[in-house]
């Protein structure tokens, strides 16, 4: 029965007590844009502008394509700017000191970024937040794909610079103004929002603010210079090393004898483990029409000196092998030549060139069993050695030329490879001073 009682009063306490049919969000809200026309710039007096603060966080970086020049990146855009007709006292709304607003039913600033080249995956906020002395600040993520001059010269350790330029589609600096929402030493080594697990090391956003001319006047526009680096270990491990050692293999393949049939096998199979490297690097280093990564470079040079050693070890060994196979058989030719008076009596040689015996040969057509055959037959072994030594004499001269040549392109192939190393060591110097 008591707790009955208690029920019934308290009932009557809620019947007896009026309800907020006018809540002060509502009442506020109502105030604030039931006159409002978003399409005037919310300013009392048209001459003064519009300033809009801007900063910018990095949050990610998620894709460098420097076939096509992009960059796309994952940053927190906030804008801040003053909006005249949307003031309150707070004390005639409940001390309500802040609230969110539709941002299409206000008017915004129309900062575009220049360097856009589309926008994916950015998620649609459609509220602002408006305090009682009429200040707007608009916050979001922002995934940006926006056009970059990328320099891969000095892939794995190279370094970028991309700027972001914002500034108004429309307004002249007169109409809306643009500034920083904080000082630029604070935004330029702010990391605190970047995902440092990426393949990319952010390392400062710098900004400058400038005023540009054109035929519709005077406009203002901001820039971010976002620079990144590249963490080159993955690189170094996959490409750098594995080629290092490659050129070394080929390099040691020139204290093999240039005569050597089996150098020839040797630097086969070394051009083969190129071509397979090469195909293999191209899938891992960037694409870019406008320059090669040095690594790219040295290796097609690498490659030319491969070429040309086994050309040359290819003619050295023909050389030799035709040499041998004419000295062979020209003893023969004129030692058969009495014996078989019936038969012609031709040197190959000779017939290769489409020529009759060789002179020597002819002049011994005497009578055998004389003095004058023997002599003859003398005659015809004397001229047979100076010709061999003739051509022996040749063929120590070419292959000295050759020896000399080899020496030469080992020499070259060791500079090369030498200011290969250096430069990697002054790249990746730079790169950790950075």
């Amino acid at each position: 029965k008591g707790v009955s009682l208690a029920l019934r009063s308290t009932e009557t306490l809620a019947m007896d007590m009026p309800h907020p049919t006018n809540p002060a969000l509502y009442r506020l809200t109502k105030h604030l844009l039931q006159k409002y026309h978003k399409a005037v710039r919310p300013v009392h007096d048209w001459t003064e502008a519009t300033t809009v603060y801007l900063d910018v966080l990095v949050h990610a970086v998620l894709d460098v394509d420097a076939q096509n020049q992009k960059l796309k990146t994952s940053i927190w855009y906030h804008e801040v700017w003053d909006d005249e007709f949307l003031s309150w006292n707070p004390s005639m709304f409940d001390e309500i000191r802040e609230i969110s607003l539709p941002l299409s039913d206000i008017w915004a600033p129309d900062i575009i970024l220049k360097e856009l080249v589309d926008f994916e995956g950015s998620p649609n906020l459609p509220y602002v937040y408006v305090n009682s002395s009429g200040t707007i600040k608009n916050s979001k993520p922002i995934q940006v794909v926006s056009a970059c001059s990328l320099e891969t010269y000095a892939f794995p350790f190279d370094i970028q610079n991309c700027s972001l330029t914002f500034s108004s589609a429309l307004h002249t600096v007169h109409d809306v103004n643009l500034a920083f929402l904080r000082s630029r030493g604070d935004m330029k080594h702010d990391k605190k929002e970047f995902l440092n697990d990426s393949e990319w090391e952010l390392l400062s956003v710098s900004s400058s603010h400038n005023i540009l001319q054109s035929c519709a006047g005077e406009s203002a526009q901001i820039q971010f210079h976002v620079v990144i680096r590249r963490r080159p270990l993955v690189y170094v491990v996959s490409l750098l090393i594995p080629s290092i050692f490659l050129m070394l293999v080929d390099l040691g393949s020139f204290y093999l004898p240039p005569t050597c049939r089996a150098r020839i096998v040797f630097k086969t199979s070394v051009l083969v483990g190129y071509t397979v490297f090469r195909v293999n690097m191209s899938d891992e280093m960037p694409r870019n029409a406008l320059s090669t990564p040095l690594i790219g470079v040295f290796f097609v040079v690498c490659m030319a000196f491969l070429v040309i050693s086994l050309f040359k070890s290819i003619l050295l060994v023909s050389f030799l092998h035709d040499e041998w196979s004419a000295g062979q058989e020209w003893p023969l030719l004129c030692l058969q030549g009495d014996t078989d008076a019936d038969g012609p009596r031709t040197d190959p040689r000779a017939q290769l060139a489409g020529a009759t015996e060789p002179p020597f040969c002819q002049e011994h057509q005497v009578q055998p069993g004389t003095m004058k055959e023997v002599w003859f037959q003398l005659r015809s072994i004397s001229t047979y050695f100076q010709t061999w030594e003739q051509a022996e004499q040749q063929e120590v001269t070419w292959l000295a030329l050759l020896q000399r040549f080899d020496r030469l392109l080992f020499q070259a192939y060791a500079v090369v490879l030498g200011l290969y190393a250096v430069t990697l060591c002054s790249l990746w110097a730079l790169w950790a001073s950075s």
